[in-house]
């Protein structure tokens, strides 16, 4: 499997090393752009989606990546989005368009699990390295038995050496916690998205916090993005102690994601890219938060 040139750190270390900030608020200077923004998707808009779900305008890859570039981001890992379902053709042709640069994350139907062994070459080639299992939005997966969904990705993601992302509220996160409670041969790596579900008003002695400490200790990452679906508003501030508390639970398992092209958000009301990177340095320090591109790296080479 291809990766981008990143020096590897140890993935369950207690500290990941200092490395260089690569996204502040301000422009990164011209070929600055070894940082890495884990959570975008990209749309077209000619492509049929489900009735009764969201309709996504145009966004294309080189219109995040001209965004990201201005901010020191030259990695994206794009992540299928629920409108397609298992169809990645969108997420492929994206990933191929300059191969070995990217990442991917998709979603692996049960078409590809019958047909599995060509369709995750071709996947892993192109630069997929997980699939996500979708228990939130209304076309996702949490209305089935996503315990049988995970008994059946689980072996083919573990041989691949691919993660599984869950997109979850935090009351599922004790489910969640029991199935990544196996062994490392039959468990694949969780990946968290959207700062694991812990919205803003989440008690403090919720149970989701005991299943994510579990989590945290089975390896499990967290992907700090998606502040606005958190029951938040810009600056974010009351996400702040979240994120600090999940800091220090999941040490260098962290990483960012702009959550581009925003589909909360109006084509013409979207957020500024800086917007979402500012809590993450707010909560962290710029050093620490620096960090997360050197995890990224390890996540997704």
């Amino acid at each position: 499997m291809s990766a981008p040139e990143h020096p590897a750190i140890e993935s369950r270390g207690p500290h990941a090393p200092a490395v260089r900030p690569h996204a502040t608020n301000e422009p990164a200077a011209a070929g600055s752009t070894a940082g890495w923004d884990c959570h975008v998707h990209v749309f077209d808009a000619t492509l049929p989606v489900p009735a009764g779900h969201y309709q996504p305008a145009h966004h294309t890859l080189a219109q995040i990546e001209a965004q990201a570039a201005a901010f020191g981001i030259g990695h994206l890992v794009l992540v299928q989005p629920s409108v397609y379902g298992s169809d990645n053709s969108l997420l492929l042709q994206a990933l191929q368009q300059q191969p070995g640069r990217h990442r991917g994350v998709a979603v692996l139907g049960n078409d590809v699990l019958s047909r599995r062994a060509a369709t995750l070459q071709a996947l892993d080639d192109a630069g997929v390295r997980g699939a996500r299992l979708n228990c939130v939005s209304p076309v996702g997966e949490g209305g089935g038995d996503v315990a049988a969904r995970f008994g059946g990705l689980a072996p083919l993601l573990v041989a691949r050496g691919w993660h599984l992302q869950w997109y979850a509220s935090a009351a599922q996160l004790p489910l969640i916690a029991a199935l990544h409670a196996g062994a490392a041969a039959v468990t694949p790596t969780c990946v968290l998205d959207h700062l694991a579900g812990l919205h803003a008003r989440l008690p403090t002695q919720h149970p989701a916090w005991t299943a994510l400490q579990s989590l945290a200790d089975h390896g499990a990452w967290v992907k700090l993005s998606g502040w606005y679906r958190l029951q938040a508003t810009q600056p974010y501030a009351e996400l702040l102690p979240v994120v600090a508390r999940v800091a220090a639970m999941f040490g260098p398992r962290l990483v960012w994601g702009s959550d581009w092209p925003h589909t909360s958000f109006a084509p013409d009301a979207m957020p500024a890219y800086a917007s979402n990177w500012a809590p993450a340095e707010a909560a962290l320090g710029a050093a620490r938060a620096a960090q997360l591109h050197e995890a990224a790296a390890v996540l997704y080479r």
